[in-house]
């Protein structure tokens, strides 16, 4: 069975939306189908056929998130002594030698990724290039430009 990386974080998050979609969500899509049976013929109800979509992508995220934490490995670097070494879960702070510009990202698992909150994933072209590397190694990332070359100047395990 594959493990996924997630941080402690990623995993609450989506242990609040699972919880969401079974006490809320679904609650309330159980009571609209009962509504709309109510108004009679199912053929050509279209708020019958809305709720029963509605139902059916609920159902599949529900099984989609308990299967990601099933099969989730929790990272917590809180809890890991800081060596400099950019690691899953580690947020970093890198320079690029060109522009001399610095831009901090976490490295998160696929799931947590919103370049808009600076959180890679794992798996991302920047994220495969600084994971193994330490603090004021000087990268080479591979990026549509062409390659780009940064300096790792910061390393934080929170």
């Amino acid at each position: 069975m594959t493990q996924y990386p997630m941080t402690a974080r990623g995993a609450a998050l989506l242990r609040e939306e699972l919880n969401e979609l079974k006490s809320v969500q679904r609650p309330k899509i159980i009571a609209a189908i009962a509504e709309a049976r109510e108004h009679g013929d199912l053929k050509e109800n279209a708020e019958y056929h809305a709720a029963r979509e509605q139902q059916s992508f609920c159902e599949g995220r529900i099984q989609d998130i308990e299967g990601k934490l099933s099969n989730a490995q929790i990272i917590d670097v809180t809890k890991m002594p800081n060596n400099g070494k950019v690691i899953f879960g580690v947020t970093v702070t890198i320079m690029n030698l060109e522009t001399d510009k610095e831009t901090t990202y976490r490295i998160v698992g696929d799931d947590e990724a919103n370049i808009k909150e600076n959180l890679i994933s794992v798996n991302s072209p920047i994220a495969r290039g600084l994971i193994g590397k330490e603090l004021d190694d000087v990268v080479n990332i591979q990026t549509p430009a062409g390659t780009v070359e940064y300096e790792i100047v910061e390393v934080e395990y929170i």
